[in-house]
């Protein structure tokens, strides 16, 4: 990756939405050398998606909460393949100690959490589950 890569993908991350002509214009270079770039970081893996970034308006009216999950090991596989498939569950990692994984929900209200909770909790292979709803953020980085 060199310098072009570095200010194509900086670009694409303030407005993903940019134009091949506008892209192509504000590094500088040839409609058909950014498409190449642009193609190129797509087949390679480094860009792997185009998504949207929710706005504040919408994203200060969720309710979150980090969910600790305990996993019977045999079932990993399986629980994880349910977990994915829930749209409202953000991100899922693996952790070390009590719990095997921590995922992170977004819920429009607290029945729905509830709901969200309860159905994670009765998913093949999780064995126990521990809710912290997030009650204020304080800075994200």
């Amino acid at each position: 990756m060199d310098d072009l890569d570095r200010r194509l993908l900086h670009t694409l991350s303030k407005d993903v939405r940019i134009s091949i002509s506008e892209l192509a214009r504000v590094l500088g270079v040839s409609r058909s050398t950014a498409q190449g770039r642009l193609r190129r970081l797509e087949t390679d893996g480094t860009i792997a998606r185009y998504a949207i970034e929710y706005g504040e308006k919408y994203t200060q009216r969720l309710i979150r909460a980090h969910v600790l999950i305990k996993v019977e090991q045999k079932l990993t596989g399986q629980a994880l393949a349910a977990i994915t498939k829930m749209p409202e569950v953000t991100a899922l990692y693996a952790v070390s100690g009590d719990y095997d994984m921590i995922g992170i929900i977004a819920a429009e209200s607290t029945e729905k959490l509830s709901n969200i909770l309860d159905h994670l909790a009765d998913l093949v292979g999780i064995q126990r589950t521990t809710s912290l709803v997030i009650l204020e953020t304080k800075f994200v980085r």
